[in-house]
């Protein structure tokens, strides 16, 4: 079975244990800046009279990351550059601990408030994020296998950054886009994947959304 993954995407093992340990507490670290830092910016009153608050308007990172998609986002550039799919796995799994508990802990501590029923479906995805992550990875692959991959998740991506329906189209922010081209960039392996997977993205995206 692993010589059949093998063929999908080649592994890179060469990293000392030593190295995997500080990238996965760096990682976690970095979900946990970005928890709290979400959560205080969603508490925090936007004063244009003040330089710094003034910069925060104007880059807006308050949608930013109010945005699922910039979430995922995040996952999947983790997840795609790790060394192998079982890294992967535990780098994400980290990521979304680091966030979920330092968000949920700052909102309990200093927002007074206990937002449970909210924080059980990021706990919920957080459970199933090592085998997203795990699959994630093939998708920077060069064959057929990967390329369906990279569909599913461009799919994903263009159902959140884009208001679509049967009859209509429409961009939901500029913020969306620039996270959807990003997504483009991560999972770039050559032309010729990126416009297949493109397509059918696109395809899938619209057949989503009419079944749906």
């Amino acid at each position: 079975m692993e010589k059949d993954f093998k063929k999908i995407r080649i592994m890179n093992k060469s990293i000392k244990m030593q190295n995997k340990i500080i990238n996965t507490f760096l990682i976690f670290l970095f979900g946990m800046i970005l928890g709290i830092f979400s959560k205080w910016l969603d508490n925090l009153s936007i004063d244009d009279s003040v330089w710094w608050q003034h910069i925060l308007g104007m880059l807006e990172l308050r949608n930013v990351f109010s945005l699922f998609g910039i979430w995922l986002f995040i996952a999947l550039t983790i997840s795609v550059f790790s060394k192998t799919p079982k890294r992967a796995s535990i780098n994400v799994l980290c990521f979304f601990l680091g966030m979920t508990v330092s968000y949920h802990l700052y909102t309990i501590l200093f927002c007074g408030f206990n937002p449970m029923r909210y924080m059980m479906i990021w706990y919920g995805f957080t459970l199933i994020s090592p085998l997203l992550a795990y699959a994630c990875w093939y998708a920077k692959g060069k064959n057929k296998i990967s390329m369906i991959i990279s569909s599913l998740i461009l799919s994903v991506m263009f159902i959140s950054s884009f208001h679509i329906g049967i009859w209509y189209f429409d961009l939901k922010s500029i913020i969306d886009l620039l996270i959807f081209i990003g997504t483009v960039i991560v999972l770039y392996v050559n032309p010729k994947n990126t416009i297949y997977s493109l397509v059918i993205s696109i395809i899938l995206a619209f057949m989503i959304r009419v079944v749906l």
